[in-house]
């Protein structure tokens, strides 16, 4: 085949056949196809598009690059759950231990956070001794004794991927639905999972700013998982503002402990009642969403959930001791209250922004080599419709420099937006994507 007949073709409009899409991506993971003619191909998927079929033979293609987890030996339907990122996104320190006290097996690899966006592992290592550095064989044999475990990415999962990850955040083609799409269920798929939970973002501080381009999104990645024998569905949720009130390491474990105990925010807990269901359904433990949503329920109020939970650190080298004593976790030296400038209504909270104040207080990372600072990171105290007099704390801020704390206050008052008129909170869940089509919720 010609590399560059291949790429006018795609220049031009036309479909690849599974053959070319095959021979470009096994001849660039092998180095035979050089960066200057893949970067030219991303740009000619970024304007010309790709079908159903083309995304689907280029994600497995980007799967095969490289080696694939199993989960065969793991009892039960192993459902992943996936979100596209967010600013105070605790959702998984929730439902992994609440799906499986459910009686659905997680098998979870995540990542670490970069930018405004925490990641899972970083958030778990608040707890002194926490370790994702598990073999192939204690991960099965975690999950089958205790329903649960969490391990690092393997550097060996999707290279392909990894590759062209890179040349797109060089040449402005990262955001294409067909590449966006294949390079997430690429690595949903070689991680094992047989049933797919996508938690797509829309929003300020999402990837996808726009209702309808985050829709657009979860049909692609929905069509691929079905395309390619995996049960995928994707909820839309809001991200206008932060979800629940915690955006910090320690503090949003203390938030998921409190959401596992029955007592965390209303938005924190809806959402993982509702991704949760889906989870539960798909793994055939129930057979609706009200009765998944009860058995979720039942294992908040019973106290199931949160052992689940203890377990799991313990078993993963963490102290257990925090779960039921919080204090324990790493705390910030100061709290300093950010306060409203006027009466009003709060009627924007720009949750990109408030996740750069809690990166520049340490929480996140500017580059790869950075180092987190578990205690800190900024607190809630009012979200979007709540009312709010002069004076009165908007949030505070965990910090252990007060010079930066200043900095970060200033950046922070910026982020929010008060009215005289009265808003209404934005819909949490916006709509469910299946392979039926979209249900607008």
């Amino acid at each position: 085949m010609n590399t560059v007949e291949i790429i006018r073709k795609k220049r031009n409009g036309e479909v690849l056949s599974s053959e070319e899409i095959q021979y470009l991506i096994q001849g660039y993971a092998k180095g035979e196809i050089p960066d200057y003619q893949m970067s030219a191909l991303a740009m000619a998927i970024y304007f010309r598009g790709m079908d159903s079929r083309e995304t689907a033979d280029l994600t497995m293609e980007m799967v095969q690059s490289g080696e694939r987890v199993d989960l065969s030996r793991i009892n039960g339907v192993k459902v992943d759950k996936h979100s596209t990122g967010g600013v105070g996104d605790t959702t998984t320190l929730v439902l992994a231990p609440l799906v499986a006290a459910a009686g659905v097996p997680v098998a979870k690899m995540s990542g670490r956070g970069l930018g405004h966006t925490g990641g899972t592992i970083d958030k778990l290592e608040s707890f002194q001794g926490f370790s994702t550095s598990l073999s192939p064989e204690s991960f099965v044999q975690q999950v089958n004794g205790i329903g649960l475990a969490v391990m690092g990415q393997t550097a060996d999962l999707t290279p392909a991927d990894k590759q062209l990850y890179a040349l797109r955040d060089v040449t402005a083609t990262v955001d294409s639905i067909p590449l966006i799409s294949s390079s997430i269920m690429s690595k949903k798929i070689a991680s094992g999972a047989d049933a797919i939970v996508l938690d797509v973002k829309t929003g300020n501080g999402a990837f996808m700013k726009e209702e309808a381009q985050a829709i657009q999104l979860a049909q692609a990645m929905v069509a691929i998982g079905n395309r390619v024998g995996r049960q995928t569905v994707a909820v839309i949720s809001d991200m206008e503002q932060p979800l629940g009130m915690a955006v910090g390491n320690a503090l949003e474990i203390k938030e998921a402990i409190e959401t596992l105990q029955g007592k965390g925010p209303r938005d924190l807990t809806e959402l993982c009642l509702v991704l949760g269901a889906q989870m539960v359904v798909l793994a055939g433990k129930a057979e609706s969403m009200d009765q998944a949503k009860e058995t979720l329920q039942r294992a908040i109020s019973d106290g199931s959930a949160l052992d689940r939970f203890r377990q799991f650190v313990k078993a993963q080298g963490g102290d257990p001791r925090a779960v039921d004593h919080p204090e324990l976790l790493p705390v910030a030296k100061y709290v300093q209250e950010v306060k409203a400038p006027d009466d009003g209504v709060i009627t924007g909270l720009i949750a990109e922004e408030i996740g750069l104040c809690a990166m520049e207080l340490g929480a996140g990372r500017k580059t790869k080599d950075a180092v987190i600072d578990h205690g800190v990171g900024v607190v809630l105290r009012k979200k979007i419709g709540d009312t709010v007099r002069q004076g009165e704390a908007l949030a505070n801020l965990y910090v252990n420099d007060l010079e930066k704390a200043k900095q970060v206050e200033k950046r922070f008052l910026q982020a929010v937006r008060i009215s005289k008129e009265s808003v209404d909170a934005p819909r949490l869940i916006r709509a469910l994507v299946t392979e039926n089509g979209v249900e607008r919720i």
